[in-house]
């Protein structure tokens, strides 16, 4: 929704485009046979903005509940075949193909985290086994909890550099924009 920086801010622009059209170019370049987008608040702009090529696009009507509806919204049209779910942030331009391929060739077990230098972050790797915990998450910060529960193994595969950056409010755009870390 955007709250906090008053404008959605997946049409921010970025290096020369929209800021989701880098994450999507970048998870359409990785390894995957599928890709989902799932979009919310500002669907129509979206819409008419991004070029999702040949990803799946669903759009979240449940978007004011929390980041864990879109996860929802995504598994109710994932292959039946995948093994997983990739998870990336539509606001993280950041995270590099190469990175969202490692998670793919590394993750073993039902959950996977990227750890930077500075902490955990996004991708993030579900096993298909833990889909059923995926669709009883509620809330923005829902996969942080399923991660930290205990419940699974979870792990942690070791990127270069810092947490990549991703965009909440107009300091985050700036720092982005200077080519710093956001908060």
């Amino acid at each position: 929704m955007s709250r906090r920086l008053g404008q959605p801010k997946q049409l921010l622009a970025y290096r020369g485009q929209p800021l989701l059209q880098t994450v999507v170019d970048n998870a359409m370049d990785a390894a995957f046979c599928q890709v989902i987008v799932a979009i919310g608040g500002a669907a129509p702009e979206v819409r008419t903005s991004i070029d999702f090529g040949t990803a799946l696009v669903v759009e979240n009507v449940h978007f004011t509940t929390g980041c864990s509806s879109s996860i929802v919204s995504a598994l109710d049209v994932l292959d039946s075949r995948a093994e997983g779910l990739v998870l990336l942030l539509g606001d993280q331009p950041g995270v590099t193909t190469a990175t969202i391929d490692r998670v793919v060739a590394e993750a073993t077990g039902p959950l996977a985290v990227c750890r930077y230098a500075d902490g955990r972050g996004h991708p993030f790797w579900f096993a298909r086994e833990v889909f059923d915990d995926l669709r009883d998450l509620h809330g923005d910060k829902a996969v942080w909890k399923l991660l930290e529960s205990g419940r699974h193994p979870v792990r942690e595969i070791v990127c270069k550099g810092p947490v990549p950056a991703d965009v909440d409010t107009w300091d985050d755009y700036e720092r982005l924009l200077a080519g710093g870390s956001c908060t």
